[in-house]
């Protein structure tokens, strides 16, 4: 039993720690005051919880929840959108139906595995890329601040690598605590949830709904199953997709980006390392989930110190964070030969970042690589 709630403890420290300041830098990013940035996060580490712990106890599997950090990326690359953040939820909102109805409508559950992983993948790391250079920028403009948080994070990453990124983030809050005297947890007291009216527009629903819907599901829903089923477990998918669904369409009028299945953080609570015994592994999800939501009660704090922080210190943190997944989107967009060249246009529409008729460079980066992918696989009398 001690093996199984270490590792469920483990799992959701790992997975808040590297990936909160992600999260706030994305609600910021699309117009979220601090305290509606706050009451995303609380809403997403409650949701997190509540659903693992359910999901697991119901199937008696180890299944991990966990926000689209891959989709706070995004909102970071979208910047604010016209109309502000009520239109961002707007598009959250969108996003957690199109989640729904891949659950309970299987054919579109279906198209939506059919999109090429190249095409997503390339996507990904199109979004990606701009703040895994943020580490880099950091060392030239803010060297004696972000070089002690790479040496550290690499430093660890050699001997320990799940704990290089909560390493990282605690050397910067003790730098951020050293150059800007940060107010106390007692002060700042407990988050609240904060209701946000979603507004709605066309172009905030193809070109942030859509993309953080595929990307979500592309980077963390389908690596998510992937997981599980390496470790010999069969999870009802159209269920998973159906919560998390819900669950995304509940949490995003209080803020919160869209909720996937966790894929990273998964095998810690998935693989042997949890327990020997595949059968009692839910066991060490069930407390990642209560853990992470306990958690969450110090989002209100974690919301003060990214604002108290230099913005570019705390992309740097996530940069660093980001650059494992990066690779393997990378590589998987560039696996197959004969889909490369649309997967390159794709990846550099989407980190061009230029958007056209009011809608994101992610999708149309999608669009241009599928409409060339579609061009070269055409039989060649039809060209």
């Amino acid at each position: 039993m001690i093996q199984l709630v270490s590792a469920g403890v483990l799992t959701a420290i790992v997975a808040f720690a590297t990936a909160f300041a992600i999260v706030l830098a994305g609600l910021g990013a699309v117009g979220a005051s601090q305290a509606e940035a706050a009451s995303g996060l609380f809403a997403l580490s409650l949701a997190t919880g509540v659903i693992t712990v359910a999901l697991s106890v119901r199937w008696r599997m180890p299944v991990m929840v966990a926000w689209s950090t891959p989709g706070a990326v995004l909102l970071i690359n979208s910047g604010a959108q016209d109309g502000g953040f009520a239109v961002a939820v707007g598009a959250f909102l969108g996003a957690g139906v199109l989640t729904l109805v891949a659950g309970l409508w299987r054919p579109f559950g279906r198209a939506v595995a059919a999109i090429p992983i190249s095409l997503a993948s390339a996507m990904l790391a199109g979004i990606l890329l701009d703040i895994c250079l943020a580490p880099i920028r950091a060392v030239g403009e803010l060297p004696t601040l972000a070089l002690p948080i790479i040496i550290a994070w690499a430093v660890t990453f050699r001997f320990a690598r799940r704990y290089a990124v909560p390493v990282a983030v605690a050397v910067t809050a003790i730098i951020v605590a050293w150059a800007t005297p940060l107010p106390s947890a007692v002060s700042i007291g407990l988050p609240s949830l904060v209701v946000v009216t979603p507004v709605f527009t066309f172009d905030a629903m193809i070109g942030l709904a859509v993309p953080l819907f595929i990307v979500s599901m592309a980077s963390q829903g389908i690596p998510g199953l992937a997981v599980l089923r390496a470790n010999d477990y069969r999870p009802n998918v159209s269920g998973i997709f159906a919560v998390t669904g819900v669950g995304s369409i509940v949490t995003a009028f209080f803020g919160a980006v869209t909720l996937s299945l966790a894929a990273i953080t998964a095998a810690l609570s998935a693989g042997p390392e949890a327990h020997p015994d595949p059968n009692r592994r839910w066991v060490a999800a069930v407390v990642a989930g209560v853990t992470y939501a306990l958690i969450g009660f110090g989002a209100a704090y974690a919301a003060a110190f990214v604002a108290e922080s230099p913005p570019l210190l705390i992309q740097a943190v996530a940069g660093l964070a980001l650059l494992g997944i990066f690779a393997g989107s990378l590589t998987a967009a560039m696996v197959d030969e004969a889909d490369r060249l649309p997967a390159i246009i794709t990846f550099a529409t989407t980190a061009s970042g230029v958007s056209f008729l009011g809608i994101n460079a992610a999708f149309w980066g999608l669009v241009a690589g599928g409409i060339l992918m579609a061009l070269l696989r055409m039989p060649v009398g039809r060209r």
